[in-house]
């Protein structure tokens, strides 16, 4: 098969540059109405039919044949297991990226999320109780793909902030040839080698619109949780958006992004490679490179079309460069730099022999990744922080995954006798002006 990947090359010197970048850019993050109505419909038969629904449904989506709840549960056992019978490379690796993840939280913990207070001049204390939610759900996808590495960077961190129990969903569809009576999921061994290394405390075999609502609403045999965490399919995106008010959510996923800034000092291989890294996610993944070397682009494409063939994936990553890809030659690294910040990607590479010189034109991005070696896998799974990320633009006003979205915070007022003459005369005042005269009398009763 001869496939052509030719990401759209496009120069900031055209006048035209922003409209054909615009379309170039744009990605609808809406739903299907028919996936909103279907969702809809999951949902609100869960919550009222409860295990009964959710066994329903993933024996029709996933193929199975179980009978019971019982059978679609993991216990520790099995997680142990899973883990003892992986290769002593994969039990390594999983153990050493956990410590990694696990000591980046734990210093992000001591950064944002622990307690403070102090008392003003009059002995009122005032300050803020940082305290970790009690259950958490974290989804981790399945079917087409394992994701051993999104159990470790949504369950460490709810441990390191202290959540009392961490609830896994995955599903594990039944193999498409697979047609006898009782046919059993495939259950990926990494997947549930990382639950036991990152301390899941239950996990379960069921995944889409049906297991989030399981872990909303809760059933006979899976608990509902006070926030559910981690990425899916349009199916589980709709319902976290739905569900959400009910409990708390992390964010609404889009299709995976790369952003590659780069001053041509980078080998070109490097760079297609790395802009592959995201278009095999996904046909409708994009890649970018932003660069002002005209020779340093043509040699990029020339490493796309030669790498392609060899990749497993290539198919996938074609319609992707050849979809969303883009090649942007810019006037300058500063140019390329603001272009960066008005697409706020989700993995930003600086690709530069000097990038501690770029990083702070830098306002936008889930994560920046800095100078050649840092490729942006080795933030996908070990490098130590979360891999969870904004998309889709969402970086100009949101974080990545951590210890803070799985704490909340509390205010804390003690105000002093002295304190509260000062303070009831002020409130007083302002309750009055906007017509409360029980607050207004309720800071009176406490002044001499």
């Amino acid at each position: 098969m001869n496939l052509i990947a030719a990401p759209v090359y496009l120069s900031t010197a055209d006048s035209q540059f922003d409209a054909q970048f615009k379309a170039r850019q744009h990605w609808s993050a809406d739903t299907d109405a028919a996936i909103e109505r279907r969702v809809a419909d999951i949902l609100a038969d869960v919550q009222q039919r409860g295990d009964a629904a959710v066994l329903e449904y993933t024996n029709r989506f996933d193929g199975l044949a179980a009978t019971t709840m019982t059978e679609l549960e993991l216990t520790q056992a099995e997680l142990k297991a899973a883990f003892e019978s992986i290769p002593a490379a994969q039990r390594d690796a999983l153990q050493v990226a956990a410590s990694r993840v696990r000591t980046y939280h734990e210093a992000q913990k001591k950064a944002c999320g622990e307690s403070w207070s102090y008392r003003d001049e009059d002995g009122t204390l005032l300050g803020q109780k940082v305290t970790p939610l009690d259950r958490v759900g974290i989804y981790v996808p399945g079917g087409k793909a394992a994701y051993p590495s999104s159990v470790l960077m949504n369950a460490i961190p709810a441990h390191v902030a202290g959540v009392g129990e961490i609830i896994m969903v995955v599903p594990t569809p039944a193999r498409k040839d697979c047609t006898a009576t009782g046919a059993k999921g495939e259950k990926n061994a990494l997947v549930l080698a990382a639950a036991y290394v990152a301390g899941v405390t239950r996990a379960f075999t069921v995944g889409g619109a049906q297991a989030v609502a399981a872990l909303a609403y809760g059933t006979a045999t899976i608990p509902n949780v006070d926030k559910i965490t981690g990425p899916g399919n349009a199916y589980v995106a709709a319902a976290k958006r739905r569900v959400f008010g009910t409990v708390g959510i992390d964010m609404i996923a889009g299709p995976s992004e790369i952003l590659v800034l780069a001053d041509g000092s980078t080998p070109a291989d490097w760079v297609a490679m790395d802009l592959f890294s995201q278009a095999e996610h996904d046909e409708l993944a994009q890649s970018i490179l932003l660069c002002p070397d005209k020779a340093y682009i043509d040699a990029v494409q020339e490493s796309i079309n030669r790498l392609l063939p060899a990749m497993p994936r290539a198919e996938i990553i074609a319609k992707s460069l050849n979809g969303r890809g883009a090649l942007i030659l810019t006037r300058s690294m500063e140019e390329a730099c603001e272009i960066s910040n008005r697409i706020a990607p989700e993995h930003l590479e600086v690709s530069s022999c000097d990038p501690h010189r770029w990083e702070p034109l830098l306002k936008h991005a889930g994560a920046i990744f800095l100078g050649a070696f840092t490729s942006e896998s080795l933030g996908d799974y070990c490098a130590g922080p979360n891999h969870v990320l904004p998309t889709s633009g969402t970086a100009r006003f949101s974080s990545p995954l951590g210890v803070y979205d799985f704490q909340k915070r509390s205010s804390l007022i003690e105000v002093s006798e002295a304190g509260a003459q000062k303070l009831g005369k002020i409130a007083a005042e302002l309750a009055y002006g906007e017509g409360l005269q029980a607050h207004a009398r309720a800071a009176e009763m406490r002044l001499k």
